[in-house]
């Protein structure tokens, strides 16, 4: 029996008076207790065709033809074509939240800020299946321990901001299963989380499903999640069904040319030596950047690391205190002990779930957060500078030797200021020129990144995210700095798009001998970029390695928790959920008595394994035993 069948569904939205098909002619269905995974690329149409089931379009869409039939296995003669509901009627919100469940993708803006995460998951409760209060507070307590809240009582009276972003998944887990939907509509639920996070939501929905027997729809540009939980799969671009079937058949005989192409733009970890990933369609040619001017360095310059980041130590102290000076505060150690060079023309991977102290160390190494204890030194060649000693004038000339690409390529940009003065700030700012060789650079540094020089008048919004991540990298190479910090350049893009962001870097990095420290939780991506990798569990560098050493052969607890939890999009290697990260990766108490210190927090050291391989573990240790 098929839960949902959408037929010949067409949806279309009005902009400034222009009428537009986003969904054209769509079909598909899910069958009771299967999972259906809608793949595409973000504007294919997957989230407005969710939006449609759910009665949520916005004002300026409609169904404008199809149906979408909903059959309730509690009722299984009553089909609801939900398309010919009334919008905001009572049929459509009774089904809402009610019989069809949903997660959205970003849950720190889906949950209230002022509203505990008992009260919002109550609602939902009183709205569908009116309880008396004692009586949904055990439900709801139960619910929250089911989803994997170890001390439900004391999440119940907890905000959405005091939660992790996995906790907050699983809240909004809760509250979409809290009235036992016969189908549950996950948008893209994993996006934003750890590779260890995710294996555990993942895990989590397919008991459920089980127990309750539900149906799934999942919406996802993930073909790893895709290839490990759905039995169906419908690939949708530009609003259009280009193909759809069992899990099987789209894997191992993929037929359409758009579905061939997904496959080969995911980075993966059986990628050849200087292999690169084929994007689904390329950007404007671009001429080789030129390379920096730069007189050559002698050999003992080229043997000094150009970064050298010793014993960084930094402590956040959270609490309040009352005028009278009474209150609680706690020690957060963020950073703890980190130590690593970075060579010439390198790039070093930083990984690690969140919270581990990866963004930390890049603020520190920006001179935007200053550490407790611990050194940073630059050395360009010219110039051996003690980058958290610097001040004044001297750190503001020091700035144009370190920049930084963002993680989210939306709000890294001003949206008041056209691309011509974004990337002309840093030049004005540092006094590189008069005006028109500042034209005449940022021109050149369009044509650098692939962009058409004729969009400088534009503003950020008019452009793709993809196409706003390359104006942020311009930005960066603006000033010719020695090192780039990239931070999470491409979580935020699509599997096409940051194929060719990633192309676009590894090409600047050849053509420019440009040095990167590339921070990232999607190790395929960092096995792609760096030549060698850190490691980062708690505040501290656990394993650092050559990407091969660290991929074959990786020595550390978390680092092994952390490969076995990525999903590959290869049905012969399905991730075992149970196996990827059994209560946290970054739990010590799943570590050996080797890798964990002392009550003190003292007694590790980085215990070489040869070929640059360090773990962090007791010297003690035996070193065999270890690897």
């Amino acid at each position: 029996m098929d839960i949902l069948r959408i037929s010949d569904l067409r949806i279309g939205f009005t902009v400034h008076g222009f009428a537009r098909d986003v969904v054209k002619g769509v079909s598909l269905r899910v069958p009771a207790g299967k999972t259906v995974a809608l793949v595409g690329e973000s504007g294919s149409g997957k989230s407005v065709i969710s939006q449609a089931i759910m009665g949520l379009l916005p004002r300026a869409g409609g169904i404008t033809g199809g149906e979408i039939r909903f059959r309730d296995p509690l009722a299984p003669e009553n089909v609801i074509d939900i398309a010919a509901l009334e919008s905001e009627g009572r049929a459509i919100r009774d089904l809402r939240g009610g019989r069809i469940g949903m997660i959205f993708q970003e849950p720190m803006s889906s949950l209230s800020p002022v509203h505990t995460i008992g009260n919002q998951i109550e609602e939902a409760l009183q709205l569908h299946r009116p309880t008396p209060k004692a009586q949904a507070r055990a439900l709801i307590e139960a619910m929250l321990k089911r989803v994997g809240f170890k001390d439900p009582p004391r999440a119940y009276g907890t905000y959405s901001f005091e939660l992790s972003g996995g906790l907050r998944q699983r809240a909004m887990l809760a509250m979409a299963l809290i009235c036992q939907p016969a189908l549950l509509i996950a948008d893209e639920p994993t996006t934003a989380l750890d590779v260890t996070i995710q294996a555990q939501v993942l895990d989590l929905m397919r008991d459920l499903q089980a127990e309750m027997g539900m149906a799934i729809l999942l919406i996802t540009h993930d073909l790893g999640v895709v290839a490990n939980m759905a039995d169906e799969v419908v690939v949708i671009y530009h609003g259009e069904i280009m193909e759809s079937g069992p899990v099987e058949d789209i894997f191992r005989r993929p037929r359409h040319p758009y579905l061939k192409a997904l496959l080969k733009a995911s980075p993966h970890f059986d990628m050849r030596e200087g292999e690169r990933l084929v994007a689904l369609r390329e950007a404007r040619p671009r001429p080789k950047a030129a390379m920096r001017i730069a007189p050559p360095p002698t050999a003992k310059v080229e043997a000094t690391p150009l970064l050298s980041v010793r014993d960084l130590r930094k402590t956040y102290t959270t609490g309040s205190r009352s005028f009278l000076g009474k209150g609680t505060l706690s020690t957060i150690t963020a950073v703890d002990g980190v130590s690593f060079d970075i060579a010439r023309g390198e790039c070093l991977g930083l990984v690690g779930e969140s919270g581990c102290g990866k963004t930390t160390v890049s603020k520190i190494i920006m001179r935007a957060v200053t550490p407790n204890a611990g050194s940073v030194t630059f050395d360009d060649g010219h110039e051996r500078r003690d980058i958290l000693a610097l001040k004044g004038e001297e750190l503001r000339r020091f700035r144009q030797k370190v920049q930084m690409i963002f993680q989210d390529p939306v709000s890294s940009l001003s949206p008041r200021m056209t691309v011509m003065n974004i990337l002309r700030e840093p030049l004005v700012i540092h006094g590189r020129g008069d005006g028109d060789e500042q034209f005449a650079r940022v021109r050149s540094l369009m044509e650098d990144v692939g962009l058409d020089p004729r969009f400088l008048s534009r503003y950020p919004h008019s452009f793709s995210g993809g196409q706003r991540q390359r104006i942020g990298i311009a930005r960066a190479l603006a000033l010719d700095p020695g090192l780039i910090i990239c931070d999470e350049p491409v979580s935020a893009l699509d599997v096409s798009v940051q194929a060719q962001i990633l192309n676009l870097l590894k090409d600047l990095q050849s053509e420019r001998g440009l040095t990167f420290l590339f921070i990232s939780h999607n190790l395929a991506v960092v096995n792609y970029m760096a030549e060698r990798i850190a490691v980062m569990a708690n505040g501290r560098i656990v394993e650092i390695a050559p990407r091969h050493l660290l991929f074959t052969a990786p020595a550390h607890p978390y680092t092994k928790a952390l490969l076995r939890s990525v999903p590959f999009a290869d049905l012969d290697r399905k991730l075992d959920f149970k196996l990827a990260a059994p209560g946290g990766a970054s739990d010590m108490a799943h570590w050996g008595p080797a890798f964990r210190p002392e009550p003190n927090g003292a007694g590790l050291a980085p215990l070489s394994l040869g070929d640059g391989h360090y773990v962090l573990a007791r010297p003690s240790a035996d070193i065999r035993e270890v690897a």
